[in-house]
């Protein structure tokens, strides 16, 4: 169904179009929630979605800017709970069978979990506006005008903290014990 289509009924109050809104989204935003060190993402996807659907009838825009809507919302509540907590997020694991996305197959699952808490680590020892580039890049799949908005940044300044961050990622990739050509087949 078009977005155009379900945004309209949404907007109208119709049930289905805010659980299909719900089902299409909170998945990635639960991924960002959890990869920016939120304690309980799930619950804080279900503020991001109340928020979302209070302000629904304010929104107009292409499917493109509702994603940028949702993440600037998402983005702020874990800035929140980041400044409500008084320190940097900490590593949260990622646990596989909490993760909504398509499942992977158990070759690329037992590839993936080996490699999973040190890209976490490796994240963390980011600075913090390289992070939530990465971040937003990867795991929310924005495109770098959407994280532009998002961030309140201008696009090239995102593309400046993606470059540095991907430079310091290859210096710390590079140092690590497991060899970068492994690290190259892992899927984007």
């Amino acid at each position: 169904m078009p977005f155009e289509t379900v945004l309209a009924a949404a907007q109208s109050g119709a049930p289905w179009a805010s659980t299909t809104i719900w089902r299409e989204y909170s998945p990635t935003v639960v991924g960002f929630a959890r990869a920016r060190g939120a304690r309980e993402p799930e619950d804080l996807t279900s503020e991001v979605f109340l928020t979302v659907f209070d302000q629904l009838g304010t929104f107009s825009g292409t499917e493109s800017e509702f994603r940028s809507f949702i993440f600037s919302i998402a983005y702020r509540r874990v800035v929140d709970e980041l400044r409500q907590r008084g320190r940097r997020g900490e590593a949260i694991p990622w646990v596989p069978e909490l993760d909504a996305r398509a499942m992977p197959s158990a070759e690329d699952a037992a590839g993936q979990r080996a490699s999973d808490d040190s890209v976490l680590a490796i994240l963390n020892d980011l600075p913090v506006d390289q992070r939530n580039v990465m971040v937003l890049r990867v795991v929310s799949d924005l495109t770098v005008e959407q994280i532009a908005e998002v961030l309140d940044k201008k696009p090239g300044a995102i593309k400046a903290l993606q470059r540095r961050a991907l430079g310091a990622l290859r210096k710390k990739v590079s140092t690590t014990p497991y060899p970068f050509a492994t690290l190259e087949r892992l899927p984007v």
